[in-house]
């Protein structure tokens, strides 16, 4: 699987622009992921808003699976180069979007203890039902 096409690479380059000319005002730049990658195979999630001049360094949220997503930067290369069992490697999810924005994605991950437990909480707060603004379900109170 290409991880990424043209079009990720493009958005992911335009938001690393728009970052250093927000920061460049003394702006807040939090934009929602583009793209989501996984471990087919394991606990490992990487939440990526940002592809950095290099064509390598990936700007987003890093969740190797033990218990304490960050944000900072990831080598696409490295992710690239993952070899697992049965002939798999990092894939990107097909189906991932978002439009919140990185730094709740951070904020409920980390108080869920991974990315996967933070999306499975998001997807439940959007349901119908849900009501409107109000705050994402707290993991450790069921």
């Amino acid at each position: 699987m290409k991880l990424l096409t043209p079009e990720l690479r493009f958005a992911l380059r335009a938001n690393d622009i728009a970052r250093r000319a927000h920061e460049a005002k003394g702006e807040r730049f939090d934009p929602p992921p583009v793209i989501k990658l996984f471990n087919p195979l394991g606990a490992a999630t990487w939440l990526a808003t940002e592809l950095a001049e290099d064509g390598d360094a990936l700007f987003g949220l890093a969740d190797l699976g033990f218990g304490c997503p960050e944000l900072g930067y990831f080598s696409l290369c490295e992710i690239t180069a993952v070899r697992l069992p049965y002939g798999l490697s990092i894939e990107r999810d097909l189906g991932f979007e978002s439009n919140l924005p990185l730094s709740l994605w951070a904020e409920q991950a980390r108080r869920a203890g991974s990315i996967l437990w933070a999306e499975t909480l998001i997807r439940r707060a959007a349901r119908p039902g849900a009501l409107p603004n109000s705050p994402l379900p707290d993991p450790d109170k069921g």
